[in-house]
């Protein structure tokens, strides 16, 4: 009896540890398998999807958009959290949604807006305890910028590979052992993403395509999904000596061991 308890202890303690899950878009469209992934992660029809827009200028728009594209697939619950600039009755809604939603998404736009808002300690770990807790979190070009630990801000000087000429502030960091960009093989964003990881050695640079999405699971497990590709920097021991990998829809990769499975 004593082993066969053990052994459900251990699958439930697996089970609710594998519920830690991102879903980092790279801007751009979001495909039909990128939001039925987020959607099924949301609990399908019976779960409920809370839509944060602070990082648009046209938030009611942002909104909109994401609750088309997803209605078009799912009849999912999808609310839309107060607008920012916050004030002590609209953060109080926001924390009251937070606890009933199973998915979090994050519009695009400027990635400062929403950490000016998370800059509140009581909102800032709600998402950490919920992230903790099975709920997903998403997001979509700023929204993706900030799911690193150290997030690109979009300032600094990006015609030369140096990683102090890149501004950088704290992100919400729900995944704190890569540093995330976002548009990159449009945009051509590899200067300050391969500067950042010789700062930052420890780190692995990911930077996912726009029409693309990183999919990441226990902090650790990631898949490609999408139409583009994701690009894995990794410093080596040598001084300006790296590594990268170009991963195409459907491979995975592990985070962890830097590897792709």
């Amino acid at each position: 009896m004593t082993r066969k308890l053990f052994f459900i202890f251990l699958l439930s303690s697996s089970f609710t540890f594998a519920q830690e899950r991102l879903i980092l878009i790279g801007g751009g469209k979001r495909t039909p398998d990128v939001l039925a992934k987020f959607i099924e992660f949301s609990g399908n029809e019976n779960g409920k999807i809370l839509v944060i827009p602070w990082a648009s200028g046209e938030q009611e728009i942002a909104f909109s958009n994401i609750k088309n594209e997803v209605g078009a697939l799912s009849k999912i619950a999808i609310e839309n959290a107060p607008l920012a600039p916050l004030n002590t009755e609209t953060k109080a809604k926001l924390v009251a949604q937070l606890k009933t939603t199973k998915g979090v998404f994050f519009c695009g736009g400027d990635q400062n807006r929403i950490m000016e808002v998370l800059k509140d300690d009581e909102l800032f770990n709600i998402m950490h305890e919920m992230y903790k807790n099975n709920v997903v979190f998403a997001g979509t070009s700023a929204g993706t910028a900030i799911m690193s630990e150290i997030m690109i801000t979009g300032e600094g000087d990006f015609k030369v590979i140096d990683g102090s000429k890149v501004e950088t502030k704290k992100g919400l960091g729900l995944i704190n052992n890569i540093i995330v960009d976002q548009h990159f093989i449009k945009r051509q964003r590899q200067n300050r993403l391969i500067g950042l990881i010789f700062k930052n050695p420890t780190l692995l640079g990911v930077g996912i395509d726009e029409n693309t999405a990183l999919v990441v699971e226990q902090n650790r497990y990631a898949e490609v999904l999408g139409e583009s590709q994701v690009m894995i920097f990794e410093a080596l021991k040598q001084p300006n000596e790296m590594k990268f990998l170009m991963l195409q829809k459907g491979k995975k990769f592990d985070l962890k061991k830097r590897k792709i499975m």
